[in-house]
């Protein structure tokens, strides 16, 4: 019977392509054992598998419309200290909605950067025994080889040490100051070094102690430039009534209301203090307030590299931002003090700001300063990219917080990207290795016909396309998931390996059953690439297809039909490598053999947040 289902498979092969195919006269043998009768058509060479290089689906249509652009930033990350998981865990995200952005044809301009004036700068320079430049350097390219090791593809990363961007900010601040928003006063307050901030009394712990950083705020009075922000309370106001959705998730909505409405206080912009920083136009003796310096980047970053530095061109290089990603730790500064800078200077504010939760341990939010931080590169190391990227987008609920374990990631990056659906794969090419030649007998259109699995893959490929587009990050890769289960219960319910040993029917009924499993895979590969790029080529790649059509596909490619009759997959090999939990390989090892020595202390487990 498998004999005259390969008879099937070459008639097909030389259908789709006649002029990579002749007759041969000889009895051929394959590996598998499996003996061909003369006169049969085959191909020339199947040492290796048929690489799809079609494109079809990627560019059925082409439009002669420029792509919808879609701007999308991080923060810009302060380097008083290397990166930690927190700063990795917003960036992973922004870089997961970037992707998807990209998968629907959108022209997206992913900022990222790092913010590297200040006084805790200056410090942290001091205390390592650097000057605030070289530490600047050393602190913004760890940032940029931590990215490199998660995957993420940024199109713009700015440092506000760039001279593009100082020319920028000072334009700004000359066209809020000629507007009349920026004046000088006296300041006296508690100030909050780690935060950049002056903070109010009522908002402070015991002992005046700043409720982010749990460090004492110190008195500070000082001679600054402020900016009119009491100005634009009613138009802030009106914004948010206007635009709810300006602010997401809709609980961090309330907070900003809650803010305004309790009557806005005009801000520092300017510190006497500081010499690390960009000069205040007019008046060397100040330097502008980080705050104001850095949210800038998000422009700045916007102009060419050698261009000229212009507050207008950058502008209509992509401004405004479609969406800012930020912790929600810094909310306040995006959703009020930033928009009324905005205004101010007569620009167009960003359409969304979405603050997520904080990654936990012990509770707190995991921060540089205050030394509880978990390390990403260590994670990567041990890890890989797709385990650290799929656990934290999987686990954490986007914009709510979240914690981290190391036996939970491990059980949950085995059961979903090694068992559901690495396992899926490689059982399903295994399977039709041993019977098909690891050639599909028939188009997965076909194949599929009628059949339930296909409407089943249908309604969650829908599912997951509407979260991501909802930033329901979690949420799409539980549809995803979905799909692998769905695809394993229909591998058990059918069992093609039975119905392969039967022949006939049943053993072409087992060859499409094949088809149908491995057209899921196919699109569980791109629905899932946004999260676990990696692991996705590597499914893709099993599928037989080139590396340069897997960088091309389109959201329109989850499309069902994408699998040709005549396609030859693969070798099948894992795609995701089970991680072994390093105690149960010590209990493991510790009942094969007495323990001579005394025991370890078992190791603390981390708790890392979301």
């Amino acid at each position: 019977m498998a004999a005259r289902i390969n008879y099937s498979v070459q008639n097909t092969l030389c259908l789709l392509n006649p002029f990579n195919y002749s007759i041969n006269a000889k009895t051929t043998h394959f590996k598998t054992g499996i003996n061909f009768s003369k006169n049969l058509i085959f191909p020339r060479k199947l040492k290796s598998p048929m690489f799809c290089t079609c494109a079809t689906s990627n560019n059925d249509l082409q439009s002669s419309e420029p792509a919808e652009t879609f701007v999308l930033t991080t923060p810009l990350y302060y380097v008083n200290a290397p990166p930690h998981m927190g700063s990795a865990y917003t960036t992973i995200a922004a870089d997961a909605i970037a992707r998807f952005q990209r998968l629907l044809g959108k022209k997206v301009i992913f900022v990222t950067g790092t913010d590297e004036h200040g006084e805790k700068i200056a410090a942290s320079a001091a205390a390592a025994g650097s000057t605030p430049s070289d530490h600047c350097d050393v602190i913004s390219q760890a940032y940029r080889t931590l990215w490199k090791d998660l995957e993420i593809t940024y199109d713009k990363f700015i440092r506000t040490t760039d001279p593009k961007h100082e020319g920028i900010v000072k334009e700004f601040y000359s066209r809020v100051l000629a507007k009349g928003d920026i004046y000088r006063a006296d300041y006296e307050g508690l100030y909050c070094v780690n935060c950049e901030e002056y903070k109010d009394e009522k908002e402070l712990l015991d002992n005046n102690c700043c409720p982010t950083h749990l460090k004492p705020c110190i008195e500070r009075k000082e001679d600054n430039y402020f900016f009119a922000l009491s100005k634009y309370q009613k138009q802030l106001e009106e914004n948010l009534t206007r635009n709810p959705k300006f602010v997401q998730p809709p609980f961090r909505l309330n907070e900003v209301q809650s803010w305004i409405k309790s009557g806005l206080k005009d801000f520092s912009i300017s510190r006497a203090s500081v010499d690390w920083g960009i000069p205040v136009p007019n008046n060397n003796k100040q330097t502008i307030y980080v705050w104001f310096d850095a949210l800038l980047g998000y422009i700045s970053a916007l102009s060419a590299e050698n261009e000229q530095p212009d507050l207008q061109t950058a502008v209509s290089s992509g401004w405004p931002a479609s969406l800012h990603l930020i912790g929600k730790d810094i909310l306040r500064f995006h959703a009020v003090y930033w928009p009324a800078m905005l205004m101010s200077a007569g620009l167009d504010l960003p359409k969304n700001v979405f603050g997520h939760g904080f990654l936990t341990k012990d509770g707190m939010k995991m921060g540089k300063s205050l030394g509880n931080t978990l390390e990403p590169n260590e994670l990567v190391h041990n890890f890989g990219s797709d385990a650290v990227r799929y656990f934290f987008l999987r686990e954490v609920e986007f914009g709510s917080d979240g914690d981290y374990s190391e036996e939970r990631f491990i059980n949950i990056v085995n059961a979903h990207l090694a068992n559901t659906i690495g396992n899926l794969l490689n059982r399903t090419l295994g399977l039709l290795k041993k019977n098909c030649q690891s050639t599909l007998v028939v188009d997965s259109a076909v194949a599929a016909e009628g059949n339930a699995l296909k409407d089943t893959v249908e309604k969650l490929v829908e599912k997951a396309r509407i979260h991501y587009e909802n930033l329901s990050l979690s949420s799409a890769c539980e549809a995803v998931l979905e799909i692998g289960n769905a695809g394993n219960a229909y591998m058990d319910e059918n069992a093609p390996w039975t119905l392969f040993k039967q022949g006939g029917a049943a053993s072409e009924a087992a060859a499409k059953d094949l088809v149908i499993i491995l057209e899921a895979m196919r699109i569980v590969a791109i629905a899932l690439s946004p999260v676990a790029p990696s692991f996705c080529w590597r499914i893709y790649e099993q599928l037989g297809y080139s590396k340069d059509h897997f960088n091309t596909v389109t959201w329109s490619g989850t499309k069902w039909g994408g699998l040709k009759g005549g396609q030859v997959m693969a070798q099948p090999k894992p795609v995701f490598a089970r991680i072994e939990n390093k105690t149960e390989l010590e209990d493991e090892a510790a009942t094969k053999k007495p323990v001579k020595s005394k025991q370890k202390k078992p190791q603390a487990q981390v708790a890392a947040e979301a």
